[in-house]
């Protein structure tokens, strides 16, 4: 699918620049690596819980190739084969689809995986547990299904003050993976404020993909004029980047696709920055620039660290193609068309 650019985009930009890393992390890329691969091995239909990732596009690009999106399991059929989105799943809905025999494939993303393994450790240890997300996310939903009769969840450090909990001497925070990481500083330190003997992870639950293109929007944020950032509205990660650069004092905006682009965006603009977030397909980026430098305006990137994280998939896919007595496909053959 092409889009194509408002008429109007005539603006007189003299220079692009592209952030990196920008577009589809491990995660990501793992979660659309499984959607393709079930459908190539398993027996049709394959049905997808939740959006794989939160990206319009990826959405309808494996709704073509034959998957079946729903909002809950009791739209699944029973025994029918389900893949959990990459933000994660409450034990509740795992032992659902275990009830009805659902065959389930787990898309969830090692590093929310990470998270929820920690929020177990900390309720068996009978620690009060803070997390610090938006609560109608995704993954913050799945993740407090984990202990929902210990968990908190609040999203800025004003909520601290208001917050008590039942032991403030037994208390641990955990975090979204997909936050400003300015803004969870801010929560942090309030929490350690207020509970001198809270505990955290041992790692920032904060996934690397996350701050490596917030940094780059940091990086990039003083030498642009207006930063275009490529996401889906629901994306948390994304909208985080466009709350990254107008923190720095740049405007920013975030478009679905380059016809969200407005021609008043662009009056008056020399140096045009472009980014996407974690969940967005590079083709937006290229189709984005494309628009932009449609005049000869020169691309040029800026890195602040090459990545080369790759998650491994999970053995349920392997275990179906021997069962079917089929082979599963490279990894290099998916995400073709994205």
């Amino acid at each position: 699918m092409s889009a194509e650019a408002p008429s109007a985009m005539t603006s007189p930009v003299s220079e692009i620049l592209l952030a990196g890393p920008r577009g589809f992390c491990a995660g990501v890329e793992r979660a659309i690596d499984i959607v393709e691969l079930a459908l190539s091995v398993c027996p049709p239909p394959v049905y997808v819980r939740k959006e794989i990732v939160h990206n319009r596009l990826v959405v309808e690009t494996l709704r073509e190739q034959g998957a079946i999106f729903v909002d809950e399991l009791d739209e699944v059929p029973d025994g029918a084969t389900v893949v959990f989105s990459a933000h994660g799943i409450s034990p509740a809905v795992r032992e659902d689809a275990r009830r009805r025999g659902l065959r389930a494939i787990d898309a969830t993303c090692p590093l929310v995986t990470k998270v929820h393994l920690e929020a177990i450790r900390y309720a068996r240890e009978n620690y009060s547990i803070v997390l610090i997300g938006h609560e109608d996310h995704d993954e913050v939903i799945g993740t407090l299904g984990e202990a929902p009769e210990r968990i908190f969840v609040i999203a800025s450090a004003d909520e601290v003050e208001k917050l008590e909990v039942p032991d403030p001497d037994k208390i641990a925070y955990l975090t979204q993976t997909t936050l400003s990481m300015d803004d969870t500083r801010d929560v942090i330190e309030a929490l350690r404020k207020k509970f001198p003997r809270i505990v955290g992870p041992s790692r920032d639950d904060i996934c690397y993909a996350t701050q490596n293109r917030q940094a780059a929007v940091k990086r990039l944020a003083n030498d642009v004029d207006v930063l275009l950032v490529i996401g889906s509205a629901n994306s948390s990660n994304a909208i985080r980047l466009v709350e990254v650069a107008r923190t720095a004092g740049t405007r920013a905006h975030l478009i679905n696709d380059v016809r969200d682009i407005r021609p008043a965006w662009l009056e008056g603009v020399k140096r045009v920055g472009v980014t996407a977030g974690a969940s967005t397909p590079e083709i937006l980026v290229s189709e984005t620039v494309e628009a932009l430098s449609g005049h000869g305006v020169p691309v040029r990137e800026v890195h602040v660290v090459e990545e080369d994280v790759r998650f491994a998939l999970p053995q349920e896919l392997d275990k179906i193609a021997r069962e079917r007595g089929v082979p599963l496909p490279s990894r290099d053959a998916m995400r073709r068309s994205l």
